[in-house]
């Protein structure tokens, strides 16, 4: 799907500083970069899930030892 990115000045810097020191094109920075934020987001989502799992499951564990 083709889409029109548009970018303050700072951002174009920004993405030409990343593709440079990648040695990619300005395209495949801003895809790496939107692949990366989307799988960090989906770990930390998936981490706070696990905690709240835990927390839940190990309550009782957790109060005790805090006393």
């Amino acid at each position: 799907m083709a889409m029109t990115l548009r970018l303050t000045e700072e951002q174009e810097r920004a993405l030409a500083l990343l593709a440079e020191s990648d040695g990619i094109s300005k395209h495949e920075a801003a895809v790496r970069a939107i692949t990366a934020t989307a799988a960090r987001r989906v770990r930390e989502g998936r981490v706070r899930e696990l905690s709240r799992e835990g927390r839940e499951r190990y309550a009782a564990l957790l109060d005790r030892l805090a006393q």
